[in-house]
């Protein structure tokens, strides 16, 4: 027998998903150049990484 399991979705699956778009359209439109854009579009996708190291820095020192 095929034993299948469905992962359903969590909240923060769609809050991951809209901070992307969200950083996305940020770092983009603030871009000056073609290049300045895609590594924005690089750092909309690692943005949680960001998130986390300037709480880490605030909080600690």
């Amino acid at each position: 027998m095929c034993d299948k399991t469905q992962k359903s979705g969590s909240a923060g699956d769609a809050v991951y998903g809209l901070g992307l778009i969200g950083a996305a359209v940020y770092f983009i439109s603030t871009a000056t150049t073609f290049w300045i854009g895609v590594v924005g579009f690089l750092k909309a996708i690692v943005w949680p990484a960001f998130l986390v190291y300037e709480v880490f820095k605030n909080l600690l020192g």
